[in-house]
């Protein structure tokens, strides 16, 4: 009987590049890795595709409200592929001015959001008031550069008669009222300016803008979502796929 020396000596020689070594290394890479199917791979290549191409989402909220109310949509979006670490929420003191405080820090907020995720590009979703603050931040706070998709969720567009009920004594409340400087300037001109997707979800049954058509743009793709109240479209499950629809478009 031949020892396992002399039987490797009596195998004839191996070509010069197949050494025993290479076999070796060959056979073992082959018993330890599974074969990936083309089927197998493309989930995976697909998702990462995904994700290079989604943008992180900043989230500002309404008149006297903070980030808890964008607990809904955050699930939604989670459920949809996003994770927190590409979902913000922007929150601030509502009771400010619109053009001389709130849309400024809003951009700064924007601009670390872009340096922490590498994102050239941010998608704002705003609620109520938070419209007005993010429409003067795309149209002229250099956020036109910075966003690629702005939604409004029942946003004053065109202001709201219920704002005189806190104009005296509120600046937020004189920025939302009909004829305001905020509302004037927003909407002279193009009103949903630059390359940026534009798009609005309102109600006729919103009882905190009036008139209902103060929503929609010019310009925006604006999508009624039936009779709504002002909150509640903040936790519609047919506005959230409408969201996320335009996000992934």
């Amino acid at each position: 009987m031949l020892t396992a020396r002399q039987g490797l000596r009596a195998l004839p020689p191996l070509p010069a590049l197949l050494t025993l070594p290479v076999v070796l290394a060959l056979l073992t890479l082959c018993l330890a890795l599974p074969a990936a199917s083309p089927a197998q791979a493309f989930p995976a290549q697909a998702s990462v595709a995904r994700a290079a191409s989604r943008n992180p989402v900043v989230l500002v909220h309404g008149y006297n409200a903070d980030p808890g109310v964008w607990g809904a949509l955050r699930a939604d979006l989670r459920a949809a592929g996003y994770t927190d670490a590409e979902l913000f929420s922007f929150g601030y003191d509502t009771h400010r001015s619109v053009n001389e405080v709130l849309a400024g820090r809003l951009g700064a907020y924007v601009d670390q959001v872009r340096r922490e995720t590498g994102a050239a590009e941010v998608d704002v979703v705003s609620h109520s008031f938070g419209s007005l603050v993010s429409r003067w931040y795309v149209k002229f706070g250099g956020g036109a550069a910075a966003v690629e998709h702005w939604v409004s969720l029942a946003g004053p567009n065109r202001g709201t008669s219920t704002a005189w009920a806190c104009a005296l004594w509120d600046q937020a409340c004189r920025d939302m009222t009909p004829g305001s400087y905020v509302v004037k300037n927003l909407n002279s001109g193009d009103e949903t300016p630059g390359a940026v997707k534009y798009a609005t979800f309102w109600s006729h049954c919103d009882e905190v803008v009036n008139p209902d058509d103060s929503v929609p743009l010019n310009g925006a793709t604006n999508t009624p979502v039936g009779c709504l109240e002002h909150n509640d479209l903040l936790g519609d499950d047919g506005t959230s796929a409408g969201v996320r629809a335009f996000l992934g478009s």
